[in-house]
């Protein structure tokens, strides 16, 4: 689908040098002289490489919609992960890189969405919040005040977290994958 270079978001996937890429920064300028355009930087889907590219509002910009999958995870196998298709039950081989840092924090049997374009995988998203175990936290330091202190420890997955200072090991919390940050204490 063809959009307008002043209508490119933060987000969007766009074909351009016969490459796909996704939008990472976007800023709309307007120069005393000359037309407005679109300041647009983007990342290669593939490679990672990034682009800076100024878009006019009168230039067409090839607009990718990726197909987004439910899948499941299932088990590591190398540098690959495998995951379940929703609808098809067919199994999905996905190189660990696509995942990055969020790879500790996948589960077995765990919901995710997998897009993919022309059925190669592109990403992998997972769910916003994860229930994990903290396995070692430091004692309580006192004086501390509760309100803004936190204290390290560290989940079941090896993953250091910020956690308040009344979460003690062994105790069920919610994490953020994607910066893993502390949400709350875990309803059991």
């Amino acid at each position: 689908m063809k959009i307008n270079g002043n209508a490119v978001r933060i987000g969007n996937v766009v074909e351009h040098q016969n490459r796909l890429w996704v939008v990472t920064k976007t800023q709309a300028v307007k120069p005393g002289k000359g037309g407005a355009f679109n300041q647009v930087e983007m990342k290669d889907i593939r490679n990672g490489t990034k682009l800076n590219e100024r878009f006019r509002a009168d230039e067409q910009v090839e607009r990718v919609r990726l197909e987004q999958r439910n899948a499941t995870y299932l088990y590591e196998d190398g540098d690959l992960l495998y995951f379940m298709d929703g609808e098809t039950f067919e199994q999905v081989a996905v190189n660990s890189e696509m995942v990055g840092d969020q790879k500790a924090f996948l589960q077995d049997g765990m919901a995710v969405t997998i897009e993919s374009y022309e059925e190669e995988p592109l990403s992998i998203s997972l769910p916003d919040t994860v229930v994990m175990t903290i396995v070692e936290a430091d004692a309580v330091v006192k004086g501390q005040t509760a309100s803004s202190s936190y204290k390290p420890a560290v989940l079941e997955n090896g993953v250091k977290v910020l956690v308040p200072p009344h979460i003690e090991a062994g105790t069920r919390i919610v994490v953020k994958p994607e910066d893993c940050s502390y949400v709350e204490r875990a309803k059991d």
